[in-house]
């Protein structure tokens, strides 16, 4: 809850798009900004609900949109990444995380470009330093990326997104 006069107001604190906050109205783009904090988490590996967002604004005043998001990439991973693929990542999380709804991808977009960023790292031939290879069960990195897109594209076919019918009513 944000405070006593907000009781109506359903969600994760930390997760929720500022615009439902003063809207009250949940739109396609509230979704994509959840998911863009959701990735924040992943690569920062800090908490939304501890000051995830002004860690990531002020990470953003350095990276300029697209590159230098390695500042804040979690420090467990001691280094072992793939800093394009990050850099991708991060500055699509940002997009998602725009204050202006209208400004953020849809979840199509978000999803292309999440898929592509897996083939373009999964078809490199030569691994830098900082990745390592990720097989899950048996399962390669291709596999489960291929599959990811599969059960995507099936659930998105039926589904047509279209961002204006997330712009408000004036």
């Amino acid at each position: 809850m944000v405070s006593h006069h907000a009781s109506n107001i359903r969600g994760t604190y930390g997760y929720l798009d500022p615009e439902y906050i003063s809207s009250r109205s949940f739109t396609k783009k509230s979704d994509v900004y959840s998911f863009g904090v959701l990735l924040f988490e992943l690569i920062t590996g800090r908490n939304p609900q501890q000051g995830l967002m002004e860690y990531v604004e002020l990470a953003a005043i350095n990276a300029e949109g697209k590159a230098g998001w390695e500042e804040i990439a979690d420090s467990r991973l001691d280094g072992i990444f793939d800093v394009r693929e990050l850099n991708d990542v991060a500055a699509l999380a940002y997009k998602c995380v725009s204050r202006i709804s209208r400004k953020r991808p849809t979840m199509r977009d978000v999803v292309g470009a999440l898929t592509h960023a897996v083939k373009a790292g999964s078809s490199k031939k030569h691994h830098s330093k900082r990745s390592l290879p990720i097989t899950v069960e048996g399962e390669s990195a291709d596999q489960k990326a291929s599959d990811l897109q599969t059960s995507l594209s099936e659930h998105f076919r039926g589904e047509s997104v279209d961002s204006l019918s997330d712009l408000p009513d004036v």
